[in-house]
């Protein structure tokens, strides 16, 4: 009762002699905090809206314009050529000194203002330059020594997150020639003679007609829409798919490698999810770094991190964004449970929130009626989930309950069961990672943004939605939790979260349901038949790593990727269509674009490898051809010469336009059995690895894309360690995920081995 009454602000009493207030000193206490809290934030929003607004000048150059337009004027000179003497006269009522002063400030003000929009063009030119990408590592021309030096000149003053967007150049639409022939390229290894003739065929009558006019209207998109590229790809790629999106979409973030900072689950959660609302608070600031190298745009997709959740539809989905909350949702035990965040107007502390969580975990009620395995709806097909929502969660307490998880900050699983990687156990990172793609298939909410997953014994990962951003936004912030958790946050000597524990903190509320058990078990047995055929394979490759790869002279993505190729090959006999992802982060809105790394070259360089009869020096110069030309395509993938996505925003305008083409369907219906990913480490820098070698990320991975393909994703951690993710699928005959990484460990050795023949001779 004591915790109710803290929820009222005032109480009344009515006597003969009027009305009676009580108030509750204490909740005014903390309805002013909480006002004064609300006005810091805007304040400090509005603040950084305006340094972010006149970026790349700063406000404190419009007082200096101001003061240099005045000081001509009163050393009778007109900078103006007349046109402060125009402004004048349309200021009526006024003295000609208050007409002299206001005319001079309005006229300096819109020179400042031009100065700011000439500024931004310049930097977006210079931004346009991309020839430093495919100089050689190590060397750079004058021409980009000179673009650097007017970059950080325009850029000096320290930007915040959002600072380069509006100087960032729109992604371009590349030619219909360059595509077709990089596409064409990119097929011959796969195909024989009299296929590539076919294919050839098709794709020339394509090239003469209709793609023209599927071009000229990708050129308008491209002048119209901020891309021409990234609108689309959410909706037909993400939003509009009716699969289940476990596994199928969503992706999984690891903890820390080698290290538990605390085994107390509680404590563990309450420091993370204080580092993440410590970020939230950077991120809505737009105090944030901008990411590395080249000002991002990846920074657009850090706004719905936090208070996102995708709502399903029968035709579509749509990602639905809030603003300031306040909550979470934890859900423990097949209980769901609602957590403020807040209190007095500030974050709780990580000691209030391990309070808060131990006790969730204390709790021993039972889970009422179909709660228990009510997330499987988010794991399985799309419209059955999109149907049982318009008919059971749209009013009562069913209504109340899912719109607390939906609007919540983030979704938080207090795990029963205990993961991580165990040096004694080689399966270890195998079910750590299918716990975190896919788990009972019950106890994650796969539509939000990500669900924070805390395992007993103090292990920690994510499990992402896809739609709203790509794999380095949710590191980006994974790195930085972290890095605080361990480092700035810390663990008193029993575990604990450092700091008071205040125990009048209102204890988390139980969220009520009352829903039908069959409405649910269809989407569950789906969602566990997708689980038990995902077969994983977690591979942590420290023969060597990037430095000894660099004294090879050659790219770690092309040398990995190389022996990936070699891998499949040994694998499976052939040769299939690989897809790597890479991003398209130096333009505004970028997302991905594909590098097809099964090329003409590698193909070449594998067939030697396995062919005894070729020597090293023919091996080796295959090898360096063939890792020069993956690096040729992984940079115009970058610099938005890409194919692929030019291809599937040819073929929406072809069903937008209602016009068949055969070159289009065969192109976007080609299965990718080979698609990879690198995760990218270290984008922050906040933990020295050479320091802490311990306190490395595992990275993370996500499911097969094709019924009888890989699905690869691999983490260059330091210098001394490459970490693959593997899945596949045990229905198909022709996979092993185990197999396949002893595959890629032999085929990494192989390729060293020439260097090292080399080395020798």
């Amino acid at each position: 009762m004591a915790e109710a009454h803290q929820a009222v602000a005032f109480q009344f009493t009515v006597t003969p002699d009027g009305i009676d207030l009580q108030l509750s000193r204490e909740v005014l206490k903390h309805i002013y905090l909480s006002g004064v809290t609300s006005w810091k934030k805007r304040a400090i929003r509005f603040k950084n809206g305006v340094l972010t607004g006149v970026y790349p000048a700063s406000p404190s150059s419009w007082l200096i314009v101001v003061i240099a337009i005045m000081s001509t004027m009163y050393a009778r000179i007109d900078p103006s050529r007349g046109m402060i003497d125009r402004i004048k006269t349309s200021l009526p009522f006024m003295t000609v000194q208050t007409q002299m002063v206001l005319s001079a400030i309005l006229f300096a003000t819109g020179l400042w203002l031009s100065f700011i929009f000439l500024l931004r063009y310049i930097l977006k030119a210079l931004l346009s330059y991309h020839s430093w990408i495919f100089e050689s590592h190590g060397k750079m021309s004058f021409s980009t020594k000179i673009w650097l030096s007017l970059v950080k000149l325009l850029s000096g003053r320290r930007p915040l997150l959002y600072s380069f967007q509006a100087s960032l150049p729109r992604l371009p639409v590349p030619s219909i020639d360059d595509t077709i022939r990089r596409y064409l390229e990119s097929v011959r290894p796969l195909l024989d003679d009299e296929q590539y003739k076919q294919m050839e065929t098709v794709a020339n009558d394509f090239k003469k007609d209709p793609a023209p006019k599927f071009q000229k209207h990708l050129k308008l998109k491209s002048w119209w829409a901020t891309n021409y590229v990234s609108d689309w790809w959410e909706e037909y790629i993400y939003l509009r798919g009716r699969d289940p999106i476990m596994v199928n979409s969503n992706f999984y973030t690891m903890d820390l490698l080698y290290v538990i900072p605390t085994h107390r689950q509680a404590a563990r959660a309450g420091n993370v999810v204080h580092a993440m609302l410590q970020y939230r608070r950077k991120l809505e600031r737009g105090e944030l770094t901008p990411f590395p190298i080249m000002p991002s745009v990846l920074s657009c997709q850090l706004r719905r991190m936090f208070n996102t959740t995708r709502i399903p539809g029968i035709e579509t989905d749509f990602v639905q964004h809030l603003k300031d909350r306040k909550h979470l949702v934890v859900y423990h035990r097949g209980r769901f449970f609602k957590v403020w965040l807040y209190y007095g107007g500030r974050h709780l502390w990580p000691s209030e929130l391990e309070l808060q969580f131990q006790r969730i975990l204390d709790d021993k009620s039972e889970p009422q009626p179909g709660e228990l395995k009510l997330p499987s709806l988010t794991a399985g097909n799309r419209v059955p989930w999109a149907r049982a929502r318009l008919k059971y969660f749209t009013e009562g307490i069913n209504q109340a309950s899912l719109e607390a998880i939906e609007t919540a900050a983030f979704f938080l699983t207090l795990d029963d069961e205990a993961h991580g990687y165990d040096p004694e156990n080689i399966r270890s990172l195998d079910l750590y990672a299918k716990s975190l793609l896919h788990g009972k298939c019950y106890d994650r909410w796969f539509d939000k943004s990500f669900t924070l997953i805390v395992y007993k014994n103090g292990k920690i990962g994510v499990n992402t939605e896809h739609s709203w951003a790509d794999s380095p936004i949710i590191g980006h912030m994974w790195e930085y939790v972290l890095a605080t958790d361990c480092f700035q946050l810390g663990y008193t000597a029993e575990g604990h979260c450092k700091g008071d524990i205040n125990k009048s903190l209102a204890s988390p509320t139980k969220l009520q349901w009352d829903i039908p058990k069959e409405i649910i078990e269809s989407s569950y047995m789906i969602a566990k038949g997708i689980a038990n055929d995902v077969d994983f394979h977690g591979c942590l490759f420290n023969e060597f790593g990037k430095g000894l790869i660099k004294k090879c002279r050659t790219s770690p993505d092309a040398f990995i990727q190389l022996g990936l190729q070699l891998a499949h090959y040994r694998d499976k006999g052939e040769f299939c269509l690989t897809y790597e992802s890479s991003m398209t982060r130096m333009f505004r809105e970028g997302r991905t674009e594909t590098v097809r790394s099964c090329t003409c070259e590698s193909t070449a360089f594998v067939r030697a490898m396995e062919d005894e009869n070729h020597c090293l020096k023919i091996q080796l110069a295959l090898f360096k051809k063939a890792a020069d030309k993956h690096q040729n395509m992984y940079r115009l993938a970058m610099t938005g010469a890409g194919i692929d996505r030019h291809l599937f925003c040819l073929y929406i305008v072809s069903k937008v336009m209602g016009i068949d083409s055969p070159f289009l369907k065969q192109v976007l219906s080609e299965p990718w059995r080979l698609s990879t990913s690198q995760t990218p480490q270290q984008q922050l820098n906040l933990i020295d690895i050479q320091k802490f070698p311990k306190y490395v990320g595992a990275g993370g991975g996500f499911g097969p894309v094709a019924d009888d393909g890989y699905g690869v994703s691999y983490i260059i951690v330091g210098e001394n360690l490459i970490t693959f993710h593997i899945s596949s699928k045990f229905s198909s005959p022709e996979t092993d995920s185990f197999r396949f990484g002893q595959n890629i460990r032999q085929a990494m050795l192989d390729i060293r081995a020439l260097f090292n023949l080399k080395e020798k001779m």
